[in-house]
């Protein structure tokens, strides 16, 4: 077992990224800030972060995956902290998907964006309550939860005609699951010329780099953060532009 799982990670580092990606070079190694205190209760934790100046109270569920909160979520809350001039969210439209418990949404919306968190609808009675409770009587765009479960119903629930997003945000999206083609096609489907998808993700798998590689097969992608310590790395991808 421990022989299987040393071949895995093994395999995994030297799967390597694909060529066609950017690559910024290394002086973007950056850390995860640990600028939270955990509250431990057997039931619901309620875990205390500070981003853009304002305390956020995420409760996780323990019951859901998408109820926890990843690496890839604190790694992208703290980029789009930190880089509002690179990536300004003010009055742009904002999809994320795969929201799980909300925290990347309400950074989003701190930092006045007009956002849409979605996930399955298990997550989302857990997301909403997180979002409202992080946004209320805030001088901001009003957030909005919907459901949207990866590569079905777009067309109908997201006709093209009505919703264009500026940026696209997803974190821990891509893991050990069976959804990663209708992933890929729920990036493609939102991804307009125009739209930045901003993707942060723990690296643990072979499936992860092959998700990757066709990512970059299909949009113009560049590396722009790598935490080392926590194995994320954060993509922005954007169409080609023919």
């Amino acid at each position: 077992h421990h022989q299987h799982l040393h071949g895995i990670l093994w395999h995994s580092m030297n799967y390597g990224i694909p060529q066609n990606t950017t690559y910024l070079g290394p002086e973007i190694t950056l850390k995860i800030l640990q600028n939270w205190v955990p509250r431990v209760s057997p039931y619901f934790d309620k875990e205390h972060y500070t981003y853009v100046g304002h305390q956020i109270v995420i409760q996780e569920s323990i019951e859901h995956f998408g109820a926890v909160v990843w690496p890839g979520a604190l790694a992208l809350s703290q980029y789009l902290e930190s880089n509002q001039e690179q990536f300004n969210l003010k009055d742009k439209k904002v999809l994320e998907i795969g929201a799980g418990t909300g925290l990347v949404s309400i950074v989003a919306c701190i930092l006045g964006a007009y956002v849409t968190a979605t996930d399955l609808p298990e997550v989302l009675e857990n997301l909403s309550y997180n979002i409202s409770r992080n946004t209320q009587n805030m001088n901001m765009h009003k957030p909005e939860v919907r459901k949207l479960v990866w590569g079905e119903g777009l067309n109908e629930d997201f006709p093209v005609s009505t919703y264009h997003y500026d940026f696209i945000l997803a974190t821990d999206v891509v893991y050990h699951h069976a959804a990663l083609d209708q992933l890929l096609a729920t990036m493609v489907y939102f991804c307009k010329p125009g739209t930045v998808l901003l993707w942060a993700n723990k690296f643990r798998f072979t499936t992860d780099y092959e998700f990757l590689e066709k990512l970059g097969n299909i949009f113009n992608t560049t590396i722009l953060a790598e935490f080392p310590e926590s194995n994320v790395k954060l993509l922005k991808a954007t169409v080609r532009e023919n």
